[in-house]
This record gives structure tokens, sequence and C-alpha cells, in this order.
């Protein structure tokens, strides 16, 4: 495949309007700041297409549908990558640059990865075959249940229980590629062994069906009882899904996407009829996961055991679906049983018993309110407040606005509290501003601001004027490098990203960080950001006030933390100094540059 330098690309989607781009395609009118038109990736006879001029970035809030001028022309004319930015370039009139170094060493990955793919699918003939000839692992398949049909649909096999088996496969066992994809391992003075032995062997295929990795089940007891690949250059564990490839098919034709635990629920349950059932791999489900389910299917079912792995597992799948849900789409969360799972579910009751469960799952909206309200009592206020102040950052990841109004009616029902107040308090109308930027001598403030409110306003702002991370390179650093919380890892990736390059557009930022673990929740703010009438200038002293506050809000935490300390000289000095910081900041103007 041809390789175009990233630079140029950053730089081409800084020269188009995205607005001329769309427009070829699209009947746009203006409306504000943005346009508007009929979507043309699904029916709709009102307008939620949107494009942002300022942003060069649209987004659908019908379908979900974002991107730049470059997705905008894949998703239209179902073109590959470089060539949305061939054509692209042409309607600019600009010549596509020879690749640099840089972009041919990306190629030679790329070529790299492709040859491991071939490797691992030489170990999956030889576990396939392996498995033929033994009678213990046939005799374990048989007894859970098992079919050859459903074996050989999902390509199982054994892993020998001996040192090196795949030398039966490669007459070069001393192939480095073996150890890079993960299925040999070198141990003291360079002596090598396969990473798998004595397992059945549960190949991982991409969508389009290469063998990227295994999971691997030991046969008698042992630890640890489930083995996976590691992470290399052709699987990452936060990104597939175990039996997409097989799926994919049953899931658009029964318009339902089933989300279990495990690779064996995901055979039982497709041997029982339920052939569009998935699993994540080794880890949570992530907002990637999600989405690449809601581009297959318009409901997405969670169905977990009703352990306490399994409460965890749907936790983390309901903050990974709410950024990216939209009012087109559904998702509905089970757990089964204390005890059952899928596999002990339908062989004590049958398939039936399975799909009545599926019947009774539970709403997003329910699910939410049932897994905020566990292990909490909301007959005291306490715990009602507790329960709002978790909610919070969960709501404010949302883009689907309508959605997200009904469950802060929910909450609020859950909580006893006035629906306007609940409003108020979790924020379901777009983004507001900060206060008007104080002028000397007027000592008035908001009061209330807290801190999580102040980080995603932040996070917000330089999605939206990536321009702007340059001039807040300090405060950045200061206040979010070293943090802990999901948003301050958000902050400081958009901030390396929006840094990294010359000139970027909104639209180039967020595709930028397609790869990202969080990519989900910065298309979901992008397009929020989409609805707020705004402006570089005043977006500057936005920023430069809420950094402000944080510094204030970190003030006024050390003073209160050092006035409960015995009083000491230095304890004395330092409070004396905080206080005189925070007098300073309370009448400091906002400005980008203040240290």
């Amino acid at each position: 495949m041809p390789v175009i330098p990233q630079g140029f690309i950053q730089d081409l989607l800084a020269r188009v309007d995205i607005v001329d781009v769309v427009g070829r395609h699209v009947r746009l009118k203006k409306a504000g700041q943005n346009y508007l038109g009929l979507c043309p990736f699904h029916g709709e006879k009102t307008p939620s297409f949107t494009v942002s001029p300022t942003k060069q970035f649209f987004h659908c809030f019908g379908c979900g549908a974002h991107g730049s001028a470059v997705g905008f022309l894949m998703d239209l004319r179902g073109l590959p990558y470089v060539e949305a930015v061939r054509e692209l370039a042409q309607q600019a009139g600009i010549s596509v640059p020879e690749a640099t170094s840089a972009d041919i060493a990306a190629q030679q990955r790329a070529n790299a990865a492709n040859a491991l793919s071939e490797v691992l699918a030489k170990a999956a003939d030889f576990y396939k075959r392996a498995l033929k000839v033994s009678p213990a692992a046939i005799e374990y398949l048989k007894g859970r249940g098992l079919t050859g049909i459903t074996a050989a649909r999902f390509g199982l096999g054994f892993a020998p229980d001996t040192w090196q088996p795949l030398r039966e496969a490669f007459s070069d066992y001393n192939d480095p590629r073996l150890v890079e994809a993960g299925l040999v391992l070198v141990g003291d003075e360079g002596k090598r062994y396969d990473r798998f032995r004595g397992r059945v062997m549960f190949p991982i295929r991409s969508r389009r069906g290469a063998v990227i990795g295994f999971g691997a089940r030991i046969l008698d007891s042992g630890e640890p009882k489930y083995l996976n690949s590691p992470e290399t250059p052709v699987f990452h564990k936060g990104q597939e899904l175990y039996g997409l490839f097989e799926a994919q098919e049953a899931i658009r034709r029964r318009q339902r996407a089933i989300v279990c635990e495990g690779y064996m629920d995901v055979i039982q349950l497709a041997q029982a009829g339920f052939e569009e059932s998935v699993a994540a791999l080794g880890t949570a489900i992530t907002s990637h996961h999600v989405g690449l389910l809601f581009r297959m299917t318009d409901h997405v079912i969670f169905a977990f055991d009703g352990d306490s792995a399994g409460r965890k597992a749907a936790r983390r799948a309901l903050e990974a679906t709410l950024p990216i849900i939209t009012e087109a789409k559904r998702a509905s969360f089970l757990l089964l049983p204390e005890s059952e799972d899928p596999d002990s579910l339908i062989k004590a009751h049958g398939a039936a018993a399975f799909e009545d469960e599926l019947s009774r799952a539970l709403s997003l909206s329910r699910w939410l309110v049932r897994a905020l309200s566990e292990n909490r009592d909301l007959a005291q206020p306490e715990d009602r407040a507790a329960l709002l102040a978790e909610a919070k950052p969960l709501l404010e990841s949302m883009n689907a606005s309508a959605l997200r109004l009904q469950l802060v009616q929910e909450l609020a029902q859950a909580t006893a509290t006035g629906t306007a107040d609940a409003e108020a308090y979790l924020g379901v109308k777009p983004w507001r501003r900060l206060p008007t930027p104080r002028r000397s001598g007027d000592r008035s403030t908001a009061r209330g601001a807290r801190v999580d409110d102040l980080r995603w306003q932040i996070l917000k702002r330089l999605l939206a004027f990536p321009s702007l991370a340059r001039e807040f390179n300090a405060q950045i650093a200061v206040e979010f490098l070293d943090g802990e919380e999901p948003v301050d890892r958000q902050i400081v990736e958009v901030w390396r990203a929006a840094t990294a390059a010359k000139e970027l557009t909104s639209g180039a930022l967020v595709e930028a960080l397609g790869g990202s673990e969080h990519a989900a929740v910065f298309v979901a703010l992008a397009a929020q950001n989409m609805a707020i009438e705004d402006d570089i200038e005043t977006t500057r002293v936005e920023l430069a006030d809420a950094f402000t506050k944080l510094e204030l809000q970190r003030t006024q935490a050390e003073l209160a933390s050092l006035a409960e300390l015995p009083p000491t000289g230095d304890t004395l000095e330092r409070m004396r100094e905080l206080g005189e910081r925070r007098a300073r900041l309370k009448d400091k103007p906002p400005t980008p540059d203040s240290p």
C-alpha cells in the first residue's frame, strides 16, 4: 500500500474547507456558525447532519457518523484511507508528496505485521491438526458439550504438552517472528520454548478472518486457567472482540449483538443458536468495542454472570457505552442469576431459558440507576447526593442530549430530587460558558465550581481550538501531567497531539486521536462543541479563567490542610505565602500566559 506522509495529511486538512467538500454531495443550509443538511448515511426527514467550518468536523446527531473531510469521503464513497486522501488532494489542486523515511518505515512495519499474521495462521493450522490426535483434548471438548461442527467453525485446536511443539510446524524454530507473535518465549541462556503447552487453543481472528492471536485453556487444574497472547503489532486486546468474525453476519441478520464474558460463553451460545455473540479479550469492554458493534447493529445486549466480576464488567460496559451511544441506538444489560453463566443456564434449561433472560434485560437508563444505587441506601440524603455526584461525569461524557435528558429525569426520580435541580447539577444542556471575566476591582466570582467541571471544560475547549494548547503549555503540565483521573490523561493526550503538529483543526485533531482508547470520548465532546457558538478569543479567556480557578482551588486546599497541623514557624510562613497567592488569584484578570 502506498504511504502518504502524516504531516502532509495534516496540512491538507488545514487547507481544505470541509463545507466545500461535503457541500458537493449534501445540500447544506447555514445555521448559526454551522451548516445543517440531511444525513447522507441514513434516511432522515429532519436535518441532523451538522458541519462546522471552524472546527472542520462533521457529525450526525441521528446516526453518529462523524469525522474530517477525509473521513467523509471514506464513508460516502467507501474509499480506503489513502485513496480518500489522494482524492481530497486532487480536489484541492495539491500534489501528494513522496513518502518520507519515517513513512516508509511505517509501511515496513505494516509489512512485518502481515508476516506475523501468516506465522499465526500457520500455528493455528498446526493446533487444529494436533487436536485431532489428542484424545484428552477431544474428551474435554465433548465434556463441555461441544460438537465437531462447532469446534471446526471456531477453529479450535490443541497445543501438545511438550516444551517445543511448534518445532513440528516451523522448520526454523529460531525465527524471531515466533517470539514477536507471542508464540515462543526465550528463557535463560537463550533457550526457547512454546508459550502454549497442554492447552485447548482458541484462535482469535480479525474481522477479515486473519488469525491475530490465541486464547488457551488448560485441560486440567492449574494456573492460570486461561492464557492469552500478549500485545503484538497485530493484536491489541482493547480493540478486538472474540468471535466477531464468526458473528458478524448473524449480528446483521438478527439486528442485535450479545456481549458475554469469555471464549466458552461465545462458543456455547453460538452452538445454542445465539450466533450473534462476542466477548472481550481478557480486558474490560471499551468504547472502541461498543462503537465497533454499533456500526453493525442498533442494539447491543451485555449479558454477564451474576457474580461480582460480572457486575464489575457490566459497570465498565456502561461507562464505555455512554460516550458513543446515540438516540438511534439501544443498549441493554443483563446479569444472569447468581452462580449461572450462559453455558450452565442453557445446559440446565435450554436455549429458550436464555432467550427469556434476554427479554428481561434492563434498558441503559434502568441499569444506570441500578448500578449507581448498588450498596447505597437511597433513604439517606448522603447516599442520594453520592449517587448524583457519581452520575455527573458519566452524563457529561454523553453526546446523545435527548437520552441524557431522560437519564437525568430517571436519576431525579430515584434520588427524590426536583427535576430542575437535577438538570442544573448534572448539566443536561450544552456546555455553558464560564462566567464573564472579572474586571479590576470586581471581586465577584462564581461559587461552587467543581474541579471536575473545570477539567471537562478545559478538555472540550482544547478539542475545539487545538492551537490554544501551546499557549497553555505551562498550566497544562502543572495541572494534569501527573494526574491519575481519566480526564487528566485525556487532556494530556489532546495536548500532546495538538502541540506535535504545526497547525491542526479540531477535525484533524480528532482524526489524529482516532487510535486512542479515549477516541469515543473525544468524538462525543467534539460533537458537543459543535452546538456551541464560540470563537477563539473568547475561548482563550475562558481557558485562562479556568486555570486560575484550578490554581485557586489547589491553594485553598493546601491552606485548609495546613490549618489542621500544629502551628510552627514553617507552617505559618507557608500559610502566609498561600494567603497572599489566594488574594492575587481572586483579583487576577484572566490571561493565557499568566504564571
